[in-house]
């Protein structure tokens, strides 16, 4: 007989080797300690921690917080915001939470000088303000003058014709009323959907010289006093030197001048405006009477569309340069499933002070550390890690978030089981939600729960959300927030939330996610949501083009969504004493973690390739009101500019990509092989 190997004997004879001694032993281990926790203790426990979480709120802690988060400005990457990172970072330590800061040094946007001016027939010239009403000195204020982000620099000198919201459609109004804007500077109103970097490349794309934005209404974000909204021109999110990875500080970059680069920004100028000085412009306009619908809409006092014998002058200076940013990470260690994350995030910085966006989320994201540790010290644990994430350069195109997403891309994709954002924690009343559709049920039952503190009378925050939009639930396709990187990068189930003076429904959803035995997925509402929106394609495409891939992989999402509903409820049933019970439910949540991953596609949405996931993502067609399937949405757009043959043959590739993405998620959820 050959050494090392012995004869074998029956196995009512044979003594167990050590080895299976050991790996038996392993296993029951393993299953004794996931048996721990399965149910999570008493239920009336757990109820127990949720009502010690409610009652424990302060409106007077989180005034406190929000005091000195807002004491000064503090603007990514500038000495000021050094004091709000290590104010946040003593916070979490303070309250016994593993906390370390994680820095990236990437490229960052300040301006230099900015100057605007009307020049008059009779040569008189009026220099306009361009800050905002009531601070004297930029310098002794701390703040940062009012401009875009990574504007290119430059002076243009030219007419004036209002734009209103920039949008192609107006450029068309303009285009029918005889009006041309190339070789002028547009004048144009926020709003309408489009992000600012929309709003300059359309322009730049008719031939504007330059753009001029102001805002008009609701001024809060990027905004002080009379209210001049900054914010960045840039496209895309993440650092520009490093698509792909993160920005570490001795890693690789691309060079400013590489292509790739300066395709992420503009090629006019643009500047932000105060309403004052913007409502100047525009009464020197003449030429065509602007639509009643553009006079009727905002407060500005509009007449006439431009151009006039009135020439502006403006003129911005900024720099491009490496800044070092640092996203505050906190850590509650999970008891039975240290290896699944559910992180919950708010980015730090502002433009000026960030009373609303983002400090008032903020605040909210301390609160709930602080009360989560007081449930520590009476003896909570949760199931599975806890992730506080305070991100940094979200203004400037969710920087910190998107570095530290790709530097963590594999683990995350392994081990996030959702991501919960809040950028807003008080901007009036009403609740307002957004997230991929398997968390919806769980919105809906922890809204249930919590009492609206703005109402008059006793209300949950699902009835007062009821009463006002109808319980609706937005998608997240936009690129708004630091949602973005997790959901449309890596693939992970997100929530964005903005409410009315209250932590309890964003801590109530971490708690569930963190404590429930069986994840709170469901998927059921996911295929729904598909179905619809299969249907609303088929009511816009031309009817030779077939969406029989896209109906027969929903039909199979929704035949996966189905089983794992019934096996999750089949298993919440079962009495809590088969020791194998914990590794299926183990499997299970694998399966309901993961299936958001198969949405994403390696070689993402064409033309923004980093953006994966192909349901929900920015897509290139402003004018398209269909805010899913990204991809086939853009090849709509496209195809009119091709030949039938070759534009139906584009459309249909991405209803196969798409097909094949749904496919991939219902194997997933079903975690079988094909």
């Amino acid at each position: 007989m050959p050494p090392n190997l012995t004869k074998p004997n029956s196995g009512f004879t044979s003594k167990p080797s050590p080895l299976c001694t050991f790996v038996s032993l392993i296993i029951l281990l393993i299953i004794g300690f996931y048996t721990l926790h399965y149910p999570p203790g008493n239920p009336k426990k757990v109820l127990l921690f949720q009502q010690i979480f409610l009652s424990s709120a302060s409106n007077s802690t989180i005034a406190s917080y929000l005091r000195s988060l807002t004491s000064h400005p503090h603007l990514a990457g500038t000495k000021p915001s050094l004091e709000t990172i290590h104010y946040v970072k003593t916070h979490f330590q303070n309250l016994g939470l593993e906390t370390h800061t994680v820095p990236f040094q990437t490229l960052l946007s300040y301006p230099v000088h900015a100057s605007v001016s009307m020049h008059f027939g009779n040569s008189t010239v009026l220099n306009l303000p361009l800050n905002e009403m009531g601070i004297p000195s930029y310098p002794s204020s701390g703040l940062i003058q009012p401009y875009h982000a990574f504007s290119p620099s430059g002076t243009v000198h030219g007419k004036v014709v209002f734009a209103n919201h920039g949008r192609e459609d107006d450029y068309r109004t303009l285009g029918l009323m005889g009006v041309n804007v190339n070789g002028c500077i547009v004048i144009i109103r926020k709003g309408g959907s489009l992000s600012r970097g929309a709003v300059v490349k359309i322009a730049e794309k008719k031939g504007a010289l330059g753009v001029l934005m102001y805002a008009e209404g609701d001024v809060s974000k990027g905004s002080f006093g009379s209210g001049v909204e900054r914010g960045t021109v840039m496209e895309g999110v993440g650092d520009p030197l490093t698509p792909g990875w993160g920005a570490d500080e001795d890693g690789e970059r691309l060079k400013l001048e590489d292509k790739k680069v300066l395709e992420r920004f503009p090629g006019i100028p643009s500047l932000p405006l105060p309403f004052e000085s913007a409502q100047l412009i525009l009464d020197s306009l003449e030429g065509p009477l602007a639509p009643q619908e553009w006079r009727d809409s905002g407060r500005s006092n509009l007449s006439h569309v431009g151009s006039g014998l009135v020439m502006v002058n403006f003129t911005y200076q900024g720099e491009k340069k490496l800044a070092t940013i640092y996203n505050v990470v906190a850590v509650i260690r999970g008891l039975e499933e240290p290896d699944r994350y559910v992180l919950m995030g708010n980015h730090r910085d502002a433009w000026t002070y960030g009373a609303v966006d983002p400090n008032s989320g903020t605040a909210t994201l301390l609160d709930i550390a602080r009360r989560y540790a007081l449930l520590m010290r009476k003896g909570w644990n949760p199931r599975r890690t806890i992730i506080f994430c305070s991100w940094d350069a979200e203004e400037f195109g969710m920087i910190g978030s998107t570095e530290w997403v790709e530097q963590n891309l594999v683990n995350l994709g392994a081990k996030a089981v959702a991501y919960l954002n809040v950028d807003c924690a008080v901007q009036g009343p009403g609740f307002f939600a957004g997230a991929t559709p398997q968390l919806d049920n769980l919105i809906f039952e922890v809204t249930k729960k919590v009492q609206d503190q703005d109402s008059e009378v006793v209300a949950t925050i699902y009835e007062k959300w009821k009463t006002m939009n109808g319980n609706n639930i937005q998608r997240l396709s936009g690129v708004d927030s630091d949602f973005a990187p997790f959901l449309q990068h890596a693939g992970v189930p997100s929530v964005d939330i903005y409410y009315g003076r209250v932590a309890g429904v964003w801590g109530l959803l971490g708690l569930h996610l963190a404590d429930d035995p069986v994840l709170p997925l469901d998927y059921l509402s996911y295929a729904k949501q598909l179905q619809e929106y299969k249907d609303a394609f088929s009511r816009v495409l031309d009817g030779n083009i077939s969406l029989t891939p896209l109906a027969a992989s929903i039909q199979e999402f929704t035949s996966a969504a189905k089983q794992a509903s019934e096996e999750t409820k089949k298993l919440m049933e079962q009495e809590f004493t088969n020791d194998l019970l914990a590794l299926k439910i183990r499997a299970l949540n694998d399966r309901l973690m993961l299936a958001e991953r198969g949405f994403l596609d390696t070689d993402g949405i064409k033309g923004r390739e980093w953006f994966k996931h192909l349901i929900y993502g920015p897509r290139s067609n402003y004018e398209s009101g269909l805010e899913f399937f990204p991809g086939i949405s853009d090849a709509m757009a496209e195809s009119k500019n091709m030949t039938q043959k070759d534009g139906h043959a584009a459309i249909k590739h991405e209803i196969w990509r798409v097909a094949r993405a749904i496919q991939r998620a219902a194997a997933a959820l079903k975690g079988e092989l094909v």
